[in-house]
């Protein structure tokens, strides 16, 4: 889901970087104190998830976990994921020019996640809260995969046939971050419920709060 730096033109870099200026400050100006921690742990898990690929032929693919972090972050995912992408960048994943757009393209779908996870659709029961982590894990995955395809087609129509290509090939990627986001709701359920139930209910006063 990276895009390295000198694909895309310039127009759409400086409009993923504003965007993703305003997504990091919102997070920030939502973030409490004793949240950091929180954050960060999520920020890391997003960098290791992303060094796991995936072979779908005639590429290779990788994680995100931006549903998972989306739900439990809210806004606060935008500071997460550009700190994570910073430390690719500086292994050589992604790119400086680059990282505005990478940071939307991921943490944009992830907001989206937090607030489709609120969605009280069949109840508020665990059973219920797996199924929208299944949801939201697919989710989170094809609206980046849609993003990642809308920079590409907008810097050019060369791009199109790549773009298509990205939205398919994230296909199976979208199912495995469905298991894995359902898999961790699940565990979290048992060892660490309060953080679900505020997710899912919305924290008034809090970050991830509505304003």
């Amino acid at each position: 889901m990276h895009i390295a730096d000198g694909i895309l033109s310039w127009p759409v870099l400086s409009a993923g970087a504003a965007a993703s200026a305003a997504g990091v400050g919102v997070g920030l100006w939502r973030i409490r104190d004793e949240r950091i921690p929180e954050v960060a742990l999520l920020s890391a898990a997003l960098f290791v998830a992303s060094l796991i690929h995936l072979p779908v032929p005639p590429t290779s693919v990788h994680l995100l976990l931006n549903g998972l972090a989306g739900v439990l972050l809210g806004w606060a995912v935008f500071p997460a994921v550009l700190v994570a992408l910073l430390l690719q960048a500086w292994l050589g994943f992604g790119g400086l020019t680059a990282l505005g757009v990478n940071t939307f393209v991921i943490a944009a779908p992830a907001v989206v996640c937090h607030y489709a996870f609120r969605l009280p659709v069949g109840g508020r029961g665990a059973a219920a809260l797996v199924a929208r982590g299944a949801v939201t894990g697919a989710l989170g995955i094809f609206l980046s995969g849609l993003l990642l395809s809308l920079a590409l087609v907008t810097t050019g129509r060369g791009f199109l046939l790549v773009a298509w290509g990205a939205i398919v090939l994230h296909i199976p990627v979208a199912a495995i971050e469905a298991a894995v986001t359902a898999a961790a709701v699940g565990f979290l359920l048992k060892v660490k419920p309060e953080l679900l139930q505020l997710a899912a209910a919305g924290r008034r006063g809090e970050e991830l709060a509505d304003a």
